[in-house]
């Protein structure tokens, strides 16, 4: 029964309920940082890591908390732990630090670790809470890392900083700017509307 939860929550976490794609939230930092596939990972690294923990702490004291400051705790959760995340980049990544610039501090405010720990953390327990934070943030960092891969190999011609396409390649430009962003989040959310509708009636008929 456990497996079969956990199984639950991956599959809605990362697929059928994607924060992105299905729920359309914390959609600002999938536009801001996925021109380089390595500063998308460690955003969707870091969101996943706050994400997960944050619902685990929120959900552990859930029933200590009163509700009239409820939504200022778990802000204040979800900001330490964006800081120990912020932290650690400029203590061992310092350049990728400089890279996502504000964007780490900007965590806190997005709309999937507070939704998660909203619709879920706060009415379940902590370890399904912690999965739920894992599956949402594994479906984020997904969908960032399917932007990247287009605008980082269209626009710079590489993958991961190693260079893929030689000097007969003309690089798009209009991949390095934010417009391909929308672009390629809307050509996302409607692969995967068309998918998950293909899946269900295929479901239904068996």
């Amino acid at each position: 029964m456990a497996k079969q939860k956990t199984r639950e929550i991956f599959s809605m976490g990362v697929w059928l309920d994607n924060p992105i794609l299905r729920q359309l939230i914390g959609i600002c930092s999938a536009l801001a940082v996925t021109n380089l596939l390595v500063n998308s990972l460690v955003m969707g690294i870091g969101t996943t890591f706050v994400t997960a923990f944050s619902s685990l702490t929120i959900s552990a004291i859930r029933n200590y908390t009163p509700g009239h400051i409820r939504m200022m705790v778990q802000v204040l959760i979800i900001a330490a732990y964006v800081i120990m995340v912020d932290i650690f980049l400029k203590a061992y990544m310092p350049e990728m630090s400089k890279a996502l610039g504000p964007y780490i501090g900007l965590i806190i405010t997005n709309c999937i670790i507070m939704g998660r720990a909203e619709a879920y953390a706060q009415k379940n327990k902590p370890m399904p809470s912690f999965y739920d934070g894992i599956a949402n943030g594994i479906g984020y960092t997904g969908v960032l890392l399917f932007i990247a891969f287009f605008r980082e190999l269209l626009g710079f011609g590489s993958l991961f900083g190693i260079q893929i396409f030689g000097d007969w390649w003309t690089p798009w430009t209009i991949m390095i700017m934010p417009p391909s962003a929308f672009f390629l989040l809307g050509i996302a959310i409607w692969l995967a509307h068309n998918l998950r509708e293909k899946y269900q009636s295929e479901g239904a008929k068996s």
